[in-house]
């Protein structure tokens, strides 16, 4: 585990994870939000996103979290291994109250430099609809990956196993 690709929900803890195992493995982690949001919630080009994720995937070793469809490819070839946190939605949706309630003001760490904790209507929504209308592409293109460990995880109570396998 060397090159390793987190994907999932919003809400579902892709970047608490990403920094639990930066710790356990003692490698770097990457948030895509922190590149992809300038301040004030200002995105990025897709070629801009591309580029860095290039630059970090010719690196020796790396954590990506984050999903950005349109590049996941990129992360997927070069990735050793895949977390994909598959949670329900009813946690995903928790999530997401739970860290506006948490970062209210604030700008998260894992997020873009004065991209203060907001929750709109249209990211509910994404998260919500996550299940259906995302997770479907995201499981035909794992199937269709080579010469990877994919770990497809349900529940926190599995991503907090795994956690514990790696510490021992």
């Amino acid at each position: 585990m060397k090159k390793i690709a987190i994907i999932g929900s919003g809400g579902a803890g892709k970047s608490t994870l990403a920094r639990q195992l930066g710790e356990i493995l003692h490698l770097p982690v990457y948030h895509l939000d922190a590149y992809f949001w300038k301040p004030g919630w200002q995105p990025i080009s897709k070629k801009e996103l591309q580029k860095l994720q290039q630059e970090i995937i010719q690196q020796e070793a790396w954590i990506i979290d984050g999903n950005y469809g349109s590049t996941m490819e990129l992360r997927l070839q070069a990735a050793d291994t895949v977390i994909f946190l598959d949670y329900s939605t009813l946690r995903c949706l928790y999530g997401i109250v739970k860290r506006r309630i948490q970062y209210q003001g604030k700008t998260r760490p894992d997020m873009g430099v004065e991209c203060r904790e907001k929750l709109d209507l249209e990211f509910f929504l994404w998260v919500a609809r996550f299940k259906k209308r995302k997770a479907p592409a995201i499981k035909d293109k794992l199937r269709n990956t080579n010469d990877i460990t994919i770990y497809h995880l349900k529940t926190p109570k599995h991503t907090k196993k795994l956690l514990n396998q790696l510490k021992a």
